[in-house]
């Protein structure tokens, strides 16, 4: 099932996510629609902080970039209660944009390499480094459990000039091809 992604301005967008236990209830299902979501929304990746549960939890799906990496032919994956060990190696910019900030694109400087600690689906343990465009993916989910979101990583002055867009996607007066929840739009007005 499709979920409603959660705008730039809701607050659940800033809380510090918890963590989860394998008795988290329809895990497999909330897993599943996280997935759908994300597809629907032409995504790579999906935090569940974006569909209104502050728990850490997310999944990617990064197999769309297997043209630049090709070590990314099959990278789909789930994280659960992912810890960063440690970011390494120089810092590099790409674009990045992000489902609850829609229509807005800006190059972002991130570490190489990334290391982490997670549980994936199974509940298997696994610790792993990831680099790349697979780190890239995985730091900004990362930062939606910390409820952070890409746009804090920009200067002051370049957020300075998004302030007015940041305001009317909060709004909703932004047009998607995918469901999203508005922090002020009253209920039932969408």
């Amino acid at each position: 099932m499709k979920l409603p992604i959660i705008a730039y301005g809701d607050s659940v967008l800033r809380k510090k996510a918890t963590d989860i236990t394998a008795e988290y209830p329809n895990l497999k299902e909330l897993i599943g629609n996280m997935f759908e979501t994300m597809y629907g929304a032409h995504g790579v990746g999906l935090a569940a902080p974006q569909i209104g549960l502050a728990i850490r939890l997310f999944v990617i799906d990064a197999t769309s970039f297997a043209e630049d990496e090709p070590s990314l032919k099959d990278f789909k994956k789930v994280f659960i209660n992912a810890e960063i060990i440690e970011e390494t190696g120089e810092k590099w910019s790409f674009n990045e944009g992000c489902l609850s900030i829609p229509d807005i694109r800006e190059d972002v400087e991130r570490k190489q390499n990334v290391t982490l600690a997670y549980f994936d689906e199974n509940w298997v343990k696994h610790q792993e480094t990831f680099s790349g465009l697979a780190a890239r993916v995985i730091q900004h989910e990362y930062d939606h459990i910390d409820g952070k979101l890409f746009v804090d990583k920009l200067s002051p002055l370049r957020k300075a000039m998004l302030t007015n867009r940041l305001t009317s996607i909060s709004k909703g007066l932004v047009k998607v091809d995918y469901k999203m929840k508005f922090p002020a739009i009253k209920k039932g007005r969408r």
